[in-house]
């Protein structure tokens, strides 16, 4: 038993020494590793985490170099490294708290679900981390998501969350792995996975800037659609 934490980043090289400490210091006395899959960013992250691979023994890193640079293919590339069967997702950005992960991991193991989320409420102010327009464009996608593909989650956009290994490994070659939004693509892998749900203090960003776009937001529209038609044509 252990977890196996998955980061992607990309010009996050300001955060990952104190992403690194609080997640040592939160999660210490559990078995676990950290990998963090960089998109070839262009801020030194690649020497910051030679460093710090030094200091932190637990540490895994990998440049993911293909190009264009992807959040959903640098999860997969640490989804395929991992060596626990149990896997977190989080942001490397500090906008999800380190000290929340053990949180995540009593539900999970209590729960026995295949997913357990932490999820933004969206409609309380003390989820600072998100402008008036992220907050906006997130709550319609999450009312599409659910109108079109059926409820799972109260947050089906969130980039925090633990889950399954297996759910991978038996579902890689059917995921449209593309854009910024893991989660989405995988709890509709399937119709039959149990989700639980688990609510976070979503932070503000404290270095760098959001990587939210036009381009991401039509990937996201992608995903829906394609998820969509499979479940349009798999329930004839």
């Amino acid at each position: 038993m252990g977890l196996s934490i998955v980061i992607p980043v990309y010009n996050e090289g300001k955060n990952l020494e104190e992403l690194l400490k609080r997640i040592n210091k939160s999660f210490k006395k559990n078995n676990f590793e950290v990998i963090i899959v960089d998109d070839d960013s262009n801020d030194g992250s690649k020497d910051k985490l030679k460093n710090l691979k030094k200091k932190f023994k637990k540490l895994k890193f990998y440049i993911r170099k293909k190009k264009p640079r992807d959040l959903s293919k640098s999860c997969t590339v640490g989804f395929s490294k991992a060596k626990f069967k149990n896997i977190l997702v989080m942001d490397g950005d500090l906008q999800h708290k380190p000290e929340e992960i053990k949180r995540l991991y009593k539900k999970f193991e209590n729960s026995k679900s295949d997913f357990v989320v932490g999820i933004r409420n969206l409609l309380e102010k003390k989820n600072e981390g998100l402008g008036l327009v992220r907050l906006t464009t997130s709550i319609i996608l999450i009312y599409i998501v659910n109108i079109t593909l059926g409820f799972k989650t109260k947050d089906p956009m969130s980039g925090f969350f633990i889950f399954k290994k297996k759910i991978y490994t038996q579902n890689k070659k059917n995921l449209f792995n593309k854009g910024y939004k893991i989660l989405l693509d995988l709890i509709y892998s399937s119709k039959n996975y149990d989700v639980t749900d688990i609510s976070i203090n979503f932070k503000s960003r404290r270095e760098g800037f959001s990587k939210m776009s036009l381009k991401i937001i039509l990937l996201l529209f992608m995903i829906i659609l394609q998820k969509f038609i499979k479940k349009t044509f798999n329930s004839f």
